[in-house]
């Protein structure tokens, strides 16, 4: 079954996975040019719903400025997040960590809910492929056992039948004991559903990163411009060779539980590293330069009417938020804030999640 999810939905396109191989050197500018004069406009309802805190609302630069040479911290951390634009976004609630796999099972338990991963694809949906492929399953990391060239990433991601948020890495995985970490091999449907359910909604990108910064103006990154501040490590992500063995310096060898790094400026955790979170923005290479060329402050972007990427057109992506835990300094660095991932709307995997935001004025249900 290995790589047989490319004949299925074209899984060739997970090019959000742990970077791309065409992605360049970036660092987040802190010149003048781009220094951002933080301005909340709202202020913090009196009541905060369970496990959310109040975002205030504000102005900043958003994106992260390509400079051609970085540090050996911030290679391949996309090109696609420039050129740096002015953005307002209002306050909003969001939740202070990933939604877990507890809270997942709530809303499954409660709804019967059916992932995408847990779905056997038909022969109406995909009538070119052949019958054995027609399974349920995901998309799931498997390191390699030698050191190999990093321009192609279908080395290290497999098929796998069985897979699904309740056995993240196969049919032999399972969460039990695992309740507090973030749900994984969630498509972006089943991110929407949850939502619904809960009276919440999905973020858009301009309120992830201005959530993200925490606060902080024209940072490297979501505590500031050190990637371990002290010796400090602020992040899930991945120490060793990649791909072939990630050591744990940090405490964890793959996925962690939430909560467990400190929170940035507004309490919120693992806003960088751990899981891939999923946004609500259409994913588009030229947006920020549609928002640049428009002049003047965007204000509450919801992202482009139509997606498009163009190293594969025919395929709908939407846009990823604050790098995994297999981000690191030899080929995914996107747990600098400003970057960015993108996924096929279908597509789970098991380092990609998500968390929730709603306005002040509506009532949670669910949870």
């Amino acid at each position: 079954m290995k790589n047989s999810h490319l004949v299925l939905t074209g899984l060739a396109l997970i090019t959000f996975l742990a970077g791309s191989a065409h992605s360049q050197q970036a660092n987040e500018s802190s010149s003048s040019e781009f220094g951002a004069t933080i301005t909340n406009n709202s202020a913090a309802p009196k009541s905060a719903p369970e496990g959310m805190v109040w975002i205030p609302g504000g102005e900043f630069s958003m994106g992260a400025a390509v400079n051609g040479h970085g540090s050996c911290e911030m290679p391949m951390a996309s090109n696609d997040s420039e050129p740096i634009h002015r953005v307002r976004v209002d306050g909003f609630w969001m939740d202070k960590t990933a939604v877990t796999n507890k809270q997942f099972t709530k809303f499954v338990e409660a709804t019967g809910y059916v992932t995408i991963a847990e779905r056997a694809p038909t022969k109406e949906e995909f009538p070119t492929a052949p019958e054995e492929n027609l399974v349920a399953g995901a998309v799931v990391f498997a390191p390699t056992d030698h050191e190999v060239p990093l321009n192609n990433y279908l080395q290290w991601w497999n098929y796998v039948k069985g897979a699904n948020w309740r056995h993240p890495s196969g049919p032999e995985s399972d969460i039990k004991g695992k309740e507090k970490y973030p749900v994984v091999q969630i498509a972006y449907p089943d991110a929407e559903a949850y939502a619904k359910w809960a009276g919440k909604r999905l973020p858009t990108e301009a309120e992830y990163e201005w959530a993200e910064r925490g606060g902080l103006s024209g940072k490297t990154y979501a505590w500031g411009d050190e990637f371990r501040p002290n010796g400090k490590w602020m992040a899930n992500t991945w120490q060793g060779k990649f791909p072939v063995k990630d050591t744990g310096e940090d405490g964890y060898a793959g996925l962690a539980p939430v909560a467990r790094f400190p929170p940035n400026g507004y309490g919120l955790y693992d806003m960088a590293g751990n899981v891939w979170e999923w946004c609500s923005d259409w994913y588009r290479p030229d947006y920020y330069a549609q928002l640049a060329k428009a002049g003047g402050v965007a204000v509450n972007p919801q992202g482009p009417a139509s997606p498009l990427d163009p190293s594969e057109p025919n395929e709908k992506k939407r846009v990823h938020r604050g790098g995994s835990f297999l981000c690191n300094d030899q080929y995914c660095s996107r747990y600098i804030v400003g970057t960015r991932g993108k996924g096929e709307v279908n597509t789970g995997t098991n380092h990609l999640g998500f968390r929730c935001v709603k306005e002040a004025s509506t009532k949670t249900a669910g949870r």
